[in-house]
């Protein structure tokens, strides 16, 4: 197993809380999550670590939105998303961890960006940050098989890399006009497919092996709790100050690792 200092292990454990928390509550957290995990354990074996963790998340968000997802547009960003995972490996073939800590930083400062501005043109449209929009789905013509497909790429790009995918995915879906439960149950089944996909690459880049796994044993173990805690808090959540909150430790998170 990685060696870890009982501080550490505690860490990832609040780490792993979070992870199963994003997936039925409020999906920023798990940037932070991201950061934790690049910061106590090597760079890129953190990636490998991670993913099984967010597998877990993923098939416990499934259960309890899969009713809500919208195929049409999973189909239609499958394809783009898979050119963005192969491009991602391609990057993991070569980079070491310095260049994977660095990447990973810079991805957290880019989706804190990404996030602030999405509030913002929220907040200028006066609606709410929420994925609560009332419209239907905008998954037809030429400009949106564009958007899906830029989005697709750059989504499929930043999970393989740093399982960052998520504020890309959800700045795609609220753009597209997706209404909440549309949202979580599009959003919950497009990352339990995304993810499990991603698992035979990481497996043959060495992100995942026996040592990583016993290690996601224990930490799955917190992953659960976290999940049950989302689901009964989301509904009492301050939204935008816990966004607030989530925003600032990515941000810090990030310019940890590209400091470090």
């Amino acid at each position: 197993m990685y060696t870890v200092t009982l501080g550490e292990f505690a860490a990832l454990a609040a780490a792993s809380i979070l992870v199963g928390f994003s997936k039925t509550a409020v999906s920023g957290a798990n940037t932070v999550s991201l950061a934790i995990f690049a910061a106590v354990l090597p760079a890129r074996e953190s990636t490998g670590v991670l993913l099984p963790l967010l597998i877990v998340g993923d098939v416990l968000a499934v259960r309890t939105y899969r009713r809500h997802a919208h195929w049409g547009t999973l189909w239609r960003l499958f394809p783009a998303v898979a050119a963005g995972v192969v491009v991602g490996t391609v990057f993991l073939l070569w980079a070491g961890d310095a260049a994977v800590r660095t990447s990973i930083g810079a991805i957290l400062l880019l989706m804190a960006g990404v996030t602030l501005w999405r509030r913002r043109t929220a907040a200028r449209a006066d609606t709410p940050a929420a994925p609560v929009v009332p419209a239907a789905p905008d998954t037809d013509g030429a400009g949106a098989r564009l958007k899906a497909g830029s989005y697709g790429v750059l989504g499929g790009f930043t999970t393989m890399v740093a399982n960052a995918g998520g504020p890309v995915m959800s700045l795609y879906l609220l753009s597209a006009g997706f209404r909440k439960l549309g949202f979580l149950g599009t959003s919950a089944w497009f990352f339990l497919i995304v993810n499990v996909a991603k698992v035979p690459f990481s497996v043959g880049l060495g992100l995942i092996d026996g040592r990583s796994l016993l290690l996601d044993a224990l930490l799955a173990l917190f992953v659960v709790p976290g999940a049950f805690i989302g689901k009964a808090c989301v509904d009492r959540i301050n939204q935008k100050l816990f966004e607030r909150l989530v925003i600032a430790a990515t941000v810090l998170g990030g310019l940890q690792l590209l400091l470090r």
